[in-house]
């Protein structure tokens, strides 16, 4: 038989949760999250300005971390990347030199409202918030000298394994706007002394290295310019990592304008081609004229048209917007 009891409701509920005190809890929760967030900025502005370089570990937790693996993953599993390009200055008569003997990544650029691609798209924004913060804080140094308000989309690579690598290289030798580089890692249980895989970044000047594994939850800042020439070394097992760019406002304006500058004068060049090759009475049908140059800039860059704030990166990528580094 089920009988029925009257419950004193008021002895039930030891701890009233009066709204004066939920307030006073969420208030705390924020202060104490804000304080959190300050010690971090403040520690990226640190390390940037003495080693020019910056690592952060548990950066968004194990949960939030799988989500983004799982959708990392679930793109690679569909065959959606792509081996990674490589620009190379070689003269026409030098020797090809293969791809894969440069770097052995696959990657997909995600810009974040594509399906399946939410969680990257949160990971994205996260970076987002911490570069606009220690961009715009007070006394933060070398960053103070930049004016960063765009970015590109998401680079998210692989390297499947079998001794993939990636040659020392610099992300921007030739100022095409990128001043900071943040990577985000994925990978649980690395252990690079049985799977490799280390960044090796080779601050100049001076001769000393730094050795990053390439760790779960790890998110890592380092200047794109040559202070921070870098290499990723033979990976051994899948090595997953997802990379944005920023740009500094002043340096990308200048490397547009030489790009506009450049295509003119190849656009031009090729006119004149043209019509020499062309029949005096115009005939015949003259050749097409040749596919202008990218410029000089690393192939296809996002340039972004919206501010970067707190929250989200307002940006758009032209239809070849990706880099090539």
């Amino acid at each position: 038989m089920i009988t029925s009891t009257t419950t004193d409701y008021k002895n039930f509920f030891k701890h009233s949760a009066h709204p004066a005190n939920a307030e006073q809890y969420f208030r705390e929760l924020l202060d104490k999250r804000e304080r959190r967030y300050e010690d971090l900025c403040r520690n990226i502005i640190s390390d940037m300005n003495q080693y020019g370089l910056s690592v952060v570990d548990d950066f968004l937790g194990m949960e939030t971390g799988l989500k983004i693996l799982n959708e990392v993953r679930s793109m690679y599993n569909a065959g959606a990347f792509q081996d990674g390009q490589v620009v190379t200055n070689q003269t026409p008569d030098a020797p090809a030199v293969r791809g894969d003997k440069i770097r052995g990544d696959k990657i997909k650029w995600v810009g974040g409202n594509e399906p399946g691609c939410s969680n990257v798209w949160y990971l994205t924004n996260q970076i987002d918030s911490v570069v606009y913060r220690v961009n715009t804080m007070k006394d933060n140094g070398i960053l103070g000298n930049y004016h960063i308000r765009e970015r590109t989309r998401a680079m998210v690579a692989c390297y499947p394994g079998s001794g993939t690598h990636y040659v020392m290289h610099v992300d921007n030798p030739q100022k095409d706007g990128r001043v900071i580089t943040a990577i985000y890692y994925l990978n649980i249980n690395w252990d690079a002394r049985e799977s490799g895989g280390i960044l090796r970044i080779r601050p100049t000047p001076g001769t000393t290295v730094a050795d990053i594994e390439p760790k779960f939850d790890r998110l890592i800042f380092f200047w794109s310019d040559i202070r921070n020439p870098h290499e990723v070394q033979p990976a051994h097992r899948t090595r997953y990592a997802i990379t944005v760019w920023y740009f500094d406002a002043k340096e990308r304006e200048e490397a547009l304008i030489r790009a506009k500058l450049e295509n003119s004068k190849t656009n031009n060049l090729a006119a004149q081609a043209q019509a020499q090759q062309a029949e005096p009475d115009s005939t015949t049908t003259p050749p097409a004229a040749p596919a202008s140059s990218a410029s000089s800039l690393p192939a296809s860059m996002s340039t972004g048209t919206g501010a970067l704030n707190a929250n989200v990166s307002s940006n758009s990528c032209a239809t070849s917007s990706e880099i090539c580094t």
